[in-house]
């Protein structure tokens, strides 16, 4: 397995230095995917994969706390988003990338927006799918308070992947970790609209696609209309059958591949 090591990271700010597995495969221009707040194994890429390895060169880091990376205990940081954006920059460094394409999901599109705003240089373009905008996410709520709380709830085959990911040990932490941010995150809000970029989504200045399943249970009402207005000039696709990962389902895969693959061309 592949690891880089870096001397510190944000992510992980009392452990020196980090270590970060990474998957890889295909030759070409890099294109990094960045997962989503449970890791990698939850919800896989493997069809982007086997779609796209003909023409990239396929980079998968778990960020600290997660997979094969160094671990981390504690509570996860409210600004954990803008954290891992530093780390994913320091792991490009690693590899000596300059620039990327890039697509996160989840909490992994946030991350991939930040890097974008901070470092718009190192992006060539960026696929946000599921991507969260909102800081609040009143009909998420139950679902967050109840994995914080019971992440042995989880149904049997996500608690084998999460365990497969993260070791027998770890996985439940990984869940409670994740769900608790959210919830602080939401405590701390003093309006209902305010969102995850400080109101500055609209400075974003790359190529810029956000992919969304048309069912997704983590999504606020209004919330895309937000972003759509903060950013007009990004392209907006809905995944007819998509739900909060359309990369992984077996009902969406295959047209969230092909929406991604004519960004990518088109965004070169």
């Amino acid at each position: 397995m592949p690891f880089v090591e870096l001397a510190e990271s944000p992510h992980a700010p009392e452990i020196r230095p980090i270590r970060i597995h990474y998957r890889k495969f295909g030759l070409g221009r890099p294109l990094v995917f960045l997962h989503g707040g449970w890791g990698y194994g939850v919800y896989p890429f493997e069809r982007q994969i086997e779609a796209f390895k003909s023409q990239f060169r396929i980079l998968i880091p778990d960020r600290t706390g997660y997979g094969s990376s160094t671990r981390v205990v504690g509570e996860m940081p409210m600004d954990f988003h803008q954290r891992a954006a530093q780390e994913m920059m320091a792991f490009l460094d690693a590899l000596e990338i300059e620039r990327a394409a890039f697509w996160g999901h989840s909490d992994g599109a946030v991350i991939g927006a930040m890097l974008g705003m901070r470092a718009a240089e190192r992006c060539e373009s960026l696929i946000l799918e599921a991507f969260h905008f909102f800081r609040n996410k009143p009909n998420s709520r139950s679902f967050f308070e109840r994995f914080t709380a019971h992440p042995e709830d989880l149904g049997e085959e996500t608690r084998e992947l999460l365990r497969q990911d993260h070791g027998d040990d770890h996985w439940q932490d990984v869940p409670r970790r994740n769900c608790g941010a959210w919830l602080r995150i939401a405590d701390m809000v003093h309006r209902p609209d305010q969102d995850l970029y400080d109101g500055r989504l609209g400075e974003l200045r790359v190529p810029v696609l956000f992919l969304h399943g048309r069912l997704d249970p983590r999504t606020e009402p209004g919330e895309m209309e937000r972003v759509h207005n903060e950013l007009p000039q990004a392209e907006m696709r809905f995944v007819r059958n998509g739900k909060h990962s359309p990369h992984s389902e077996a009902d969406a895969f295959q047209e969230c591949n092909a929406i991604a693959g004519e960004f990518l061309r088109s965004a070169r």
